[in-house]
């Protein structure tokens, strides 16, 4: 009985140590074979396209804000459309409509931020 249960596990075991050694594999990789030639602006840090010598204190331009939070919306979008398409199905009529109301609101900022030329950069 045990042994039956323990057996079952045996496949996500093999899993985890499969995904260990290609994550490992790929964390000591770029170490192994990276073309290795630092200079002073390959070392140098970098901060949102602004030169990382000038003040700490100086002002951020608002579109580097409105792309992150165009981001988090899109990301945020699709990180609730691919649970709500596998359990479309079982959700029926009103899922269905929640998410239309949710998709028009994020159209709607998207249009707004689109209109407000947050996706110009100049």
């Amino acid at each position: 009985m045990m042994t039956e249960l323990l057996s079952s596990y045996i496949p996500i075991a093999i899993f985890i140590a499969i995904a260990l050694v290609i994550g490992l594999a790929l964390l000591i990789a770029p170490f192994a074979v990276a073309f290795k030639a630092p200079d002073s602006e390959k070392l140098s840090a970098y901060e949102c396209g602004f030169n990382a010598f000038d003040d700490a204190r100086m002002k951020f331009d608002i579109r580097f804000y409105l792309v992150s939070i165009l981001f988090i919306i899109f990301d945020l979008e699709v990180a609730f459309l691919f649970p709500w398409a596998v359990s479309f199905g079982a959700i029926g009529w009103f899922g269905f409509w929640s998410m239309m109301v949710f998709l028009l609101v994020l159209t709607i900022g998207f249009i707004y931020e689109w209109k407000k030329g947050a996706l110009e950069w100049e």
